[in-house]
């Protein structure tokens, strides 16, 4: 039998000794377990018919509602083979539009190469490099690279864009420091997102700033020298800048990657193929020692005109990527047809270094017309096949200033010339650049083309600005 008397005098006593606190929590769950037992069973609602659930339901689109200036609208047609002259919305135009430095994309042995390395292997490696997609050229295409570009060992990528992305992450890590130029293009600024380092972007070809940033940077380890001993830093630029056509100031680079002790990254996308007697890039050029660079990046989509990249080094740092590099890891690998036309390239190179010299003579010579022009001023050095035209009266609106410069790409290919306004992600980029037209040169264009083309860029910015009032 209960004995009620005895467990009231229990809880009694209970109650005596808690705490104000211990008795407000103690009623808030007595009343929560009764919410639950009474009140939540008495208001369950009934379950709703299909016909209910249909009646409510309003589906989204399969596909979002696109604005009308969406770039995917503007899309121009591109008819046959793009050498130097490209047929363009029916219209054959001079091409100052695409990377195509060298012209190897005409050349007509590097096809027949990439033909019969098709009819062996067929079109895809289908699967990536460390499960079954490797094949015979792609160990001799990374043999070739190391032996061409005087290193131990070369890694090939099936992008370009991957590549550098893919190699700073594998490498720096959270906690690490980079140390990076504000203009560097996006390909790079994604690898820094996925090293999830710190970033200390400087401004660009700056040595000056790079180096306040490394002494700030020294007086904080002397702060913590613990946590200094354990922090890894990097340096990473461009030799040639996508993004401004401007050469990176490397001796200085390379200075203060000594004194600093920096790990140093070079993208060498543009000046590989372009710089140096034999095309081995800027280090070639400045006849700075190849140890003094960490790693190098290519990607092989400009001067070899294939696709893919490759990063070049001694074999321990190349080695590693193996293992941590995202898009060698997990990428189908380069098309064997690719490789091929990237080793067929390097034969070129190889057999025939005067190339180089008459790719950087058509640079000068674009470079020297470059101040005809009225209407615009430009970006880039003599040496860079890649250059940037931005109007010489700036805008406030940016938006405005890109609207001006598509008009007058998409006119200059009524008249005969292919050029195209650069594309930025303008709300993505880390430091967007200004709306620029980026000229590229070909080695194959003749004097009389590259006049043309000044005509004609000449002749319609005239149209368009007069239009515009």
């Amino acid at each position: 039998m209960v004995n009620t008397p005895y467990i009231i005098n229990e809880i009694y006593d209970i109650l005596q000794k808690s705490s104000p606190f211990e008795l407000t929590l103690e009623a808030l769950l007595a009343l929560g377990v009764i919410w639950i037992v009474f009140y939540k069973r008495t208001t369950k609602k009934m379950p709703m018919s299909e016909e209910e659930i249909l009646a409510r339901w309003t589906p989204e689109p399969l596909v979002a509602e696109v604005p009308q200036d969406h770039p995917a609208l503007k899309t121009k047609i591109v008819e046959g083979p793009v050498g130097k002259m490209v047929n363009v919305n029916g219209k054959e135009c001079i091409n100052m539009a695409t990377h195509n430095y060298l012209g190897l994309a005409e050349d007509e042995d590097i096809k027949q190469a990439a033909i019969k390395s098709l009819r062996k292997y067929g079109v895809g490696s289908c699967g990536p490099r460390g499960f079954y997609g490797t094949v015979d050229v792609h160990l001799e295409l990374e043999e070739r690279l190391a032996k061409f570009m005087n290193v131990e060992e070369a890694v090939v990528y099936s992008y370009a864009f991957s590549t550098i992305a893919s190699a700073i992450p594998a490498y720096s890590k959270r906690g690490d420091l980079i140390f990076v130029d504000e203009c560097v293009n996006f390909a790079i600024q994604k690898g820094l997102d996925a090293s999830r380092s710190k970033i200390f972007y400087y401004k660009h070809n700056d040595m000056d700033d790079l180096e306040r940033l490394l002494q700030k940077q020294q007086i904080e380890d002397k702060r913590n020298p613990a946590k200094a001993k354990k922090t890894r830093r990097f340096l990473v630029a461009e030799a040639i800048y996508m993004n401004t056509g401007e050469v990176c100031p490397l001796p200085r680079l390379v200075e203060l990657r000594a004194r600093y002790k920096l790990r140093f990254f070079l993208d060498e996308s543009i000046s590989f193929g372009v710089l140096g007697d034999s095309g081995r890039g800027l280090i070639e050029h400045c006849n700075i020692d190849k140890t003094e660079v960490d790693l190098v990046s290519a990607g092989l989509e400009w001067s070899a005109a294939t696709i893919g990249g490759f990063c070049a080094g001694s074999s321990f740092i190349v080695e590693h990527q193996r293992l941590s590099g995202l898009g060698y890891c997990f990428s189908a690998s380069l098309p064997p047809l690719l490789a091929q036309a990237a080793i067929s390239a390097l034969d070129r190179f190889e057999s025939n270094p005067r190339i180089f010299m008459e790719l950087r003579e058509r640079c000068r010579m674009v470079s020297d017309k470059l101040s005809q022009l009225k209407h615009f001023q430009s970006r880039g050095d003599p040496l860079s096949p890649v250059k940037h035209l931005y109007l010489k009266h700036k805008h406030e609106s940016w938006a405005h200033e890109k609207m001006l410069l598509d008009e007058i790409s998409n006119e200059c290919i009524d008249n005969g010339l292919a050029v195209i306004a650069a594309e930025y992600l303008e709300t993505m980029e880390k430091h967007c650049p200004r709306p620029s037209i980026r000229l590229t040169v070909n080695r194959l264009l003749t004097e009389k083309e590259i006049d043309d083309a000044f005509r004609i860029l000449e002749h319609v910015s005239e149209k368009v600005f007069a239009s515009a009032g």
